[in-house]
C-alpha cells in the first residue's frame, strides 16, 4: 500500500507530520492509499483515537481525502505540492514570458514615497493602540470603489489579495465546504483552499468571466462560496462584462447565503469598466491589491465587504499580526494621491502588447484568449510538449497546469516585456510549438 515508504511518530503531530513530508517529498504520491486508522495504529503501538486525529489533522490541511469505507489517500492535488513548482528553469539566453510579473518600466519609483512616509512617521509614530487602517488610505480606497459601484462598506487593510482572501475564507467557511473557483484560474488560490481544508468546485470562464450554468451548478451541488476575478483574470485576462454581471447577479439572487468573494486582479493596469456583482447576497468581500500597479514587493491590498465579514476579518487580524505597516500605508497613499501611476497609459501599454501578439497567432491559425491585463491565454493539445518545443526555440512560458483543475490544456504568456520586435518570432515559435510534434525515424 504504501511501498518503502513508513509512517513514523507517537502523537498525532507527529503522524501527520511524517505523512506531509512524504506528501511534499514524493514518497506518498497522490491518490496512494494511507493504512486504516486501526492497522496504523497497531503497527505505531498508538490508540487509533490518536491515528483519527492526525488524519483529521491531514484532511483540514488538504493533504489527504477520506471516502468511508474506501479509505483515506492523498489527494490528486494536495496543498503540499504547490502550483508554483510548476515551472520551466530558464536556461541563459532563453527569453521568460511565464513570470506573470508587471512591466519594471511601468512601475512607479519607490525612494520618494517610503523617504516621505518616513519622515511623518518620524514626527508620528505609529504605537500600538493605534487604528489599523492609515485613514487617508481608508479615504483614498472607498472613494474608488464608490466611483466604481461596489457597495459601501468598511475597509481594511491586508498583507495582498491572497491573504485577504485566506482570511475572508477562514472567517467564514470550515474544513470540508466546498469553494467555487475558476478553472483555468489563479493556480496560488487553486493551492490555497485546499490547504485550508476546503473542497475546490471548478467553473469554467470565457472572456467575459465565470460562466452563469457552471456557476449555478457549483452552487446546485452545494458549494458555500464563489470567488470572481473582475478584470485582468489570471491566466485567461477574463474581465466580468456588464452583460455577464447582471446573468451572475441573477445567479446569486437565488442562492442569497453564498460568500461572495471578487478579486479585481486589474485595479489600476485596466481601462475596461468594472461590474461589480457584491451586494447581491448576504456576506461578500471585494479585493483590492496595489501589486500589478505599483510593484508586488508592496504586499498591500484593500478590502471593503459587508459589516459582519469585514469585521471578522478585522478581529482575526487583531490576533496575528495586528496590522499591515502604517510606514507602508503610507508610502502607498503618496503613490496614489500622487498620481504615480497613469492607469489609462499602463492599460493602453499592456493592451498593444496584447492585442499585436493575439492578432499575429491569429494571422497563423492560432486560437488565443487575452480581454485584459499582462496575460494570453493559449489553449493547445499538448501542454507539456508545447512548453517544451518553445523552450527549445528560445521561449520559457507557464504551464497550464499551474492553472488547471479540469480545464483543457494551455499555455499562458506574459507580454510585459515584449517589445514590437519580438512579436513575429514569438508567434511563429508558438505557431510550430503548438502544431504536430516532428515525425521520428528510428533507424
Amino acid at each position: 500500500m504504501l511501498g518503502e515508504y513508513r509512517i513514523e511518530g507517537r502523537r498525532a503531530a507527529e503522524i501527520a507530520a511524517s505523512v506531509e513530508r512524504a506528501v511534499g517529498s514524493g514518497d506518498l504520491e497522490p491518490g496512494q492509499l494511507l493504512p486504516p486508522m486501526r492497522e496504523l495504529a497497531e503497527r505505531l503501538g498508538v490508540n487509533p483515537n490518536t491515528v483519527a486525529a492526525a488524519y483529521r489533522t491531514l484532511r483540514e490541511r488538504g493533504v489527504i481525502e477520506t471516502a468511508g469505507r474506501r479509505g483515506s489517500r492523498v489527494r490528486s492535488k494536495p496543498a503540499t505540492t504547490g502550483r508554483e513548482y510548476i515551472r520551466v528553469e530558464v536556461p541563459d539566453g532563453v527569453r521568460d514570458v511565464a513570470d506573470g510579473n508587471p512591466d519594471r518600466g511601468l512601475l512607479p519609483g519607490l525612494a520618494e514615497p517610503f523617504a516621505a512616509a518616513a519622515e511623518r512617521s518620524d514626527r508620528e509614530a505609529v504605537m500600538y493602540g493605534a487604528a489599523a487602517v492609515e485613514p487617508e488610505l481608508a479615504r483614498l480606497a472607498r472613494a474608488d470603489l464608490d466611483a466604481d459601484g461596489v457597495p459601501g462598506g468598511p475597509v481594511v487593510v491586508t498583507s495582498g489579495s491572497l491573504d485577504a482572501i485566506e482570511r475572508v475564507l477562514a472567517v467564514h467557511l470550515k474544513p470540508g465546504d466546498a469553494v467555487a473557483v475558476e478553472d483555468p484560474g489563479w493556480g496560488s488560490l487553486l493551492d490555497l483552499a485546499p490547504a485550508l481544508g476546503l473542497r475546490t468546485v471548478g467553473v469554467g470562464v470565457d472572456d467575459e468571466g465565470p460562466l452563469p450554468d457552471d456557476v449555478r451548478r457549483a452552487l446546485e451541488a452545494g458549494a458555500r462560496a464563489l470567488i470572481v476575478t473582475d478584470r485582468a483574470q489570471n491566466p485567461t485576462g477574463a474581465a466580468v462584462s456588464a452583460t455577464r454581471a447582471r446573468a451572475l447577479r441573477s445567479v446569486l439572487a437565488e442562492y442569497p447565503e453564498t460568500l461572495l468573494i471578487e478579486d479585481d486582479h486589474g485595479h489600476r493596469i485596466v481601462d475596461l469598466p468594472l461590474h461589480p456583482l457584491a451586494g447581491v447576497t448576504r456576506n461578500w468581500a471585494f479585493v483590492r491589491s496595489v501589486a500589478k500597479a505599483y510593484g508586488p514587493d508592496l504586499r498591500l491590498a484593500v478590502l471593503t465587504g459587508d459589516p459582519v465579514t469585514v469585521d471578522r476579518v478585522h478581529g482575526r487580524q487583531r490576533l496575528g499580526p495586528g496590522w499591515v505597516s502604517h510606514l507602508l500605508q503610507r508610502a502607498v497613499v503618496h503613490l496614489w494621491a500622487g498620481g504615480a501611476v497613469d492607469a489609462k497609459a499602463v492599460a493602453a501599454a499592456y493592451g498593444r502588447r496584447r492585442d499585436a501578439l493575439i492578432d499575429a497567432l491569429k494571422e497563423r491559425g492560432i486560437e488565443a484568449y487575452g480581454r485584459s491585463g499582462m496575460n494570453v491565454w493559449i489553449p493547445v493539445p499538448d501542454e507539456t510538449g508545447a512548453v517544451a518545443r518553445l523552450l527549445h526555440s528560445g521561449w520559457a512560458v507557464a504551464p497550464g497546469a499551474r492553472f488547471r483543475m479540469s480545464a483543457p490544456p494551455g499555455i499562458r504568456i506574459t507580454v510585459s516585456t515584449l517589445t514590437p520586435d519580438d512579436i513575429e518570432p514569438l508567434a511563429d515559435a508558438v505557431a510550430s510549438a503548438v502544431g504536430p510534434a516532428p515525425a521520428r525515424r528510428y533507424m
